[in-house]
């Protein structure tokens, strides 16, 4: 930090008093102030005190102290500035914590005592009262000022941050307010020259003795410099005096800790990704606008520091070497940085030096490899295997590496001389005639009215933003006229050509050179803002007051607007001229920029413009300028958004047109839905090339094979399908409207999920509770839902069988009629089994009839309907609905029968064996046996249940048909018990079987026609020996199969196997026999496996 100015040598120039001259208390002014007064305060404002005693060596003492008087800072709003942040914290105390706010309220208490001004100099105390038990605190305060700016500030608070703290606040909003109470004393070097010897040494005396312990070593080490002859302080003239103002060589600004500005936005980038950080940094970037438009040299100071802390981040680095973007918080960061950077050196009073420093830093930023690019990411220098490839194909390519302060760079070029820019912006009555020639460079428009094209449209509203932003609000406002007139003599231009070419049927010409075309970055709608926000300043209906303090309730108020006469055509207004021009951005034709970070500034730009318009009263004559400027775009050609040709690669107007469609549907409806119907299109998604391509050259050019990626497409058909919604709500109960919308949505919208989303809103707005459903609108839902069907039954979204359910219930909505349509037709809008689970169930249930309120002959025809649907999905897809399709058919014999006929002949096709035992036990469940029987065989011939697969998922099943089998009979069981022998070579599985047929049925034992079903059978007689027989072999060859790869650790489980196998052995009548010759043969075959055989010989003998 560098000292600050006030302390400076005095050679202790004598004062001579004027003879009956009485002194002017302090603060107490007259009506009219003295010439004295007058004189003193300029001088105060303007040159630095040293230079006032070197111009007079001697100075009567009252003019000495209005001259000290007048310079402390007469004006709050610079105190405001410096002590208060435009950041509102999150946990709802606005003002409890901002610095201004607080030292208020220690002023209004009483809190500032015993304040004293010595010179350039200002001390006081400041009690802090006790809070939540604590002690009340007092706090020393001192200030030092210089030509009506406080140069430097210290309290006892031991405050560590960017701005002054409440304390330095109440200290000099007493002495601005409380001038006349503040005891005025000359600076001290004065006081000591009318000192003699004995008086001075008395002095020094009593100062180390009231401060002994602070300043006892000082006093001591000057002594003894001052009595060494040779000391440096000996050789200097004078001494410093810290009350007696600044140098004449030393630098005039408020006092700025220029330590804690780079340490507070370290810390702040450091928690980049906490949102309350960035709104930090953005304040900061607001406050640096704020010293800018009072022309403080500390806006370019910060700008500097903060800039060099950002290029500070170690996440630039990072970002680099991965080849990825930055965050878009941090994104937004750097653009707000670079276009302060505009601002600053388009100062349009800047000395040469500094702009000269400025540019030096910049080129230094600008070369610096971690500086961000101006598309956003690092991906065309990202470091790697093919980084020197890309670089040479970037080289190739005449590829130019653009940062963030390029365009401030490229601005510090600029200058303001020209003659024609001069007149502009020194007065309103500047007018000309335009040229008859069309070589002559036009300067007005045919009105008279002064145009400027001297700028190419971004750097000429850049200039308007940095007039404004330098506190010049007049002359922005001069040349922000003279642009719009400019940009409207552009567009009148452009619409004569089209009309022309369109009436000769020719290629249209290109565009002018001054296009508001979307610029690679995407960023012309951020101009339009600018140029917008100028005129809008002036039309602000706040006091303004109300704006001194940034953190008041007041900044948080929806701003009000007024019509102010604009000063060179007082026909025209500046709010009407701010309205004009954002829709003459918002409508004309852009290119969708390259880049994911370009594309979504787009999109917030566009909402930035609609939000501000939104905040417009419309009365009469703004509403005549929207209509005017809408028929305008709506005629505009390949120029405007909602022309009648429009380029594939065009940014969309979906979000301009809803707020159109919006704002003028009260008032000209045809116009209304004109433009939304117009700005419906979204080109980019068509399979084909229009042949509006041929217009490719009014938009920025785009090479071959360099059709950019458009990231945010999910967005732009989101805003596309709430455009369509809203027409929709609007038509509701216009016939004509709603089938003109309808035509539009399904021809333009592509998406199925917001097809169905635009469905449901439909159906939604058509059946409000408590009133009668608009018919029409219901039946737009309905042919909107079956859109969707078509478009998804072959892709089968996961979304589906909600799809298919709303529609079901919005043709129930609708009627029965509807509901049958959609029956009769299925097989274009459904799968079969959703006709058969879903279509057809749903609208044949009780809740459905009842909600239909139909007679019996409407409910036959509706169930007939469904049982038809039913028996044709299930011959396409017999697998899945064949038992839904027996279901619906119950009560209809004739249906039930040819959905049974429908199974037989699938399963003589290859219907799989689980659908046919589920079919089966459906056919037991309705006590048909017989039937389930049947089935059940069909389903056994299709099954193969390995030796291994003892736990396959069709056991049960086997087991399930054996029993039904053994309860209809012994034929039925005969029959079966081959086809159970040929699917099954499961050992354990047989042996269930085997098992389940040697006792009762449980529950059929008296069947009807069935004498002998609950008989026991034998396992020695046919069928069950058969079966027996097959269960030992089963048991045998898998024996051996497991034994050929068994591991020690499966020993266990293999002594338990033959465990169940004797069992099953000795249900024969030479079981026992049979199962120890079998455990011979094992032990003499498998004699290797020692262990093995001595746990069979354990177990089994």
């Amino acid at each position: 930090m560098d000292p600050p100015a006030a302390k400076r040598r005095c050679p202790g120039i004598s004062v001579e008093p004027v003879p009956g001259h009485r002194e002017l208390r302090p603060g107490r002014r007259s009506r009219v102030e003295s010439l004295l007064d007058l004189s003193a305060k300029r001088v105060a404002e303007t040159w630095a005190y040293e230079q006032v005693e070197e111009r007079f060596p001697r100075i009567p003492e009252p003019v000495q102290k209005r001259i000290v008087f007048w310079s402390f800072p007469r004006s709050e709003r610079e105190i405001c500035m410096y002590s208060s942040l435009s950041y509102h914290p999150q946990d709802g105390d606005r003002d409890g914590g901002v610095p201004f706010n607080r030292g208020l309220r220690l002023l209004d208490t009483g809190a500032v005592d015993k304040v004293l001004q010595v010179g350039f100099h200002l001390s006081g105390s400041v009690t802090e009262p006790a809070i939540q038990g604590e002690m009340q605190v007092v706090y020393r305060v001192s200030i030092s000022f210089d030509r009506c700016k406080l140069t430097s500030v210290t309290c006892g608070c031991g405050n560590r941050d960017i701005f002054y703290c409440a304390h330095v606040v109440a200290l000099s909003l007493y002495r601005i307010r409380k001038a006349d109470q503040v005891e005025l004393r000359l600076p001290i070097s004065e006081t000591l020259s009318q000192m003699n010897r004995d008086q001075l040494q008395k002095f020094v005396q009593y100062l180390i003795s009231a401060h002994h312990t602070d300043v006892l070593p000082t006093a001591q080490k000057l002594a003894d410099e001052i009595l060494s002859f040779t000391s440096e302080i000996n050789r200097l003239h004078g001494a410093p005096d810290p009350t007696a103002g600044a140098g004449i060589e030393d630098e005039n600004c408020w006092h700025l800790d220029q330590e804690q500005v780079q340490e507070q936005v370290k810390q702040l980038l450091s928690n980049g990704n906490h949102y309350g950080a960035s709104k930090q940094l953005q304040s900061m970037f607001n406050k640096v606008r704020e010293m800018l438009k009072m022309r403080d040299s500390n806006g370019a100071r910060m700008l500097i520091l903060m800039t060099e802390q950002f290029l500070e981040d170690p996440r630039l680095l990072l970002w680099r070497q991965q080849g990825s973007g930055m965050t878009d918080k941090c994104r937004q960061l750097w653009d707000e940085l670079g276009a302060l950077w505009v601002c600053v050196v388009l100062n349009p009073h800047c000395k040469t030096e500094e702009k000269s420093a400025w540019l030096e830093l910049l080129r230094k930023w600008n070369q610096m490899d971690v500086c961000p690019l101006e598309e956003g990411n690092y991906n065309s220098e990202a470091p790697g295997t093919n980084g020197a490839a890309q670089l040479n194909l970037n080289r190739s390519q005449g590829f130019v590496r653009q940062t963030v302060f390029d365009r401030a760079v490229k601005a510090s070029s600029l200058h303001w001389s020209d003659p024609h820019l001069r007149r502009i912006l020194d007065s309103d009555l500047y007018s000309g005639h335009s040229p008859k020639s069309d070589g002559e460079k036009t300067r007005f428009n045919l009105q008279g009215h002064p145009i400027w094209r001297g700028d190419s449209f971004p750097t000429a509203c850049a200039r308007v933003d940095a007039l404004r932003s330098h506190g010049y609000p007049k002359e922005a406002l001069r040349l922000a006229v003279a642009v719009v007139n400019a940009l409207r003599l552009q567009k009148q231009q452009q619409s004569e050509s089209y009309k022309q070419q369109k009436k000769d049927q020719a290629v249209l010409p290109p565009s002018s050179t001054m296009k508001l075309t979307g610029g690679g970055r995407g960023g012309k709608l951020v101009f339009i803002w600018k140029l917008c926000k100028s005129k809008l300043e002036a039309c602000r209906m706040e006091e303004e007051n109300l704006s001194l303090y940034t953190d008041s309730i007041a900044e948080m108020k929806k701003p009000l607007y007024q019509h102010v006469a604009v000063s060179s055509n007082p026909s025209e207004s500046y709010l009407t001229l701010a309205l004009e021009v954002a829709l003459l951005g918002l409508g004309q034709q852009r290119a969708m920029p390259d880049g994911l970070y370009a594309q979504d500034k787009v999109v917030r730009s566009e909402e930035q413009l609609i939000s501000m318009l939104s905040e417009f009263e419309l009365d009469e004559r703004m509403l005549q300028v929207l209509k005017s400027q809408t028929l305008l775009l709506l005629e505009g050609g390949p120029y405007s958004s909602l022309g009648e040709l429009i380029h594939r690669e065009s940014v969309p107007a979906h979000t301009f047109a809803k707020y159109l469609f919006s704002t003028l549907l009260p008032h000209d409806p045809d116009v209304a839905y004109r433009v939304a119907l117009r700005a419906m299109r979204l080109p980019v998604l068509e399979s084909t090339l229009s042949t509006t391509d041929i217009f490719r050259n009014h938009l920025d050019p785009i090479g071959p094979n360099q059709l950019p990626r458009w990231f945010i497409l999910g967005h732009l058909e989101t805003q596309q399908c709430e455009l369509a919604s809203t027409m929709l709500t609007a038509a509701k109960g216009d016939t004509k409207w709603l089938r003109t919308v309808l035509g539009s949505i399904q021809q333009n919208i592509h998406s199925p999920a917001l097809l169905f989303k635009l469905a449901q809103d439909a159906c939604k707005t058509a059946t409000p509770p408590n009133a009668t459903p608009d018919s029409t609108l219901l039946n737009i839902a309905l042919e909107l839902g079956l859109q969707v069907m078509r478009m998804t039954v072959s892709t089968m979204s996961w979304r589906r069988r909600e799809m298919v359910r709303w529609l079901v219930s919005c043709a129930t909505e609708i009627g029965v009629r509807a509901l049958m349509n959609i029956m009769q037709n299925w097989y274009a809008l459904f799968t079969p089994i959703e006709a058969t689970t879903i279509v057809a169930v749903t609208a044949t249930t009780h809740a459905t009839l009842l909600r239909l309120n139909l007679d019996f002959a409407q409910r036959e025809e509706l169930c007939s309907c469904a049982r038809t649907l039913s028996l044709q999905c299930a011959m396409k897809d017999p697998q899945n609905c064949t038992l839904p399709a027996l279901n619906l058919c119950e009560k209809n014999h004739a249906a039930f029968e040819a959905a049974y006929q429908i199974v037989l002949d699938s399963a003589a096709a290859g219907m799989g064996h689980s659908h046919l035992f589920t079919i089966a036990r459906y056919m037991e469940h309705r006590g048909l046996p017989l039937r389930a029987y049947k089935l059940a065989t069909l389903a056994l011939s299709h099954l193969n249940i390995a030796y291994n697969q003892d736990a396959h998922p069709a056991v049960n099943d086997v087991l399930w048909a054996c029993s039904l089998s053994h309860s209809l009979g012994k034929n039925e069981l005969a029959s079966l018990i081959p086809l159970v022998i040929k699917s099954v070579q499961c050992a354990p599985v047989l042996s269930d079987v085997l098992r389940r047929w040697t006792i009762s049925a449980p529950g059929m034992a008296s069947l009807p026609g069935r004498r002998n079903s609950g008989k026991i059978m034998s396992t020695e007689k046919a069928p069950l020996c058969q079966l027996l027989d097959a269960a030992i072999g089963a048991y045998i060859s898998t024996t051996h199969s497991r034994l050929t790869h068994i591991s020690p650790r499966h020993y266990g489980e293999f002594i338990e196997f033959l465990t169940k196998a004797r069992e099953t052995f000795l249900m024969a009548p030479d079981g026992h026999i049979q199962f120890t010759q079998f455990l011979d043969n094992l032990k003499q075959t498998y004699k290797g496996k020692k262990k093995l055989m001595l746990l069979v010989r354990e177990r089994f003998g």
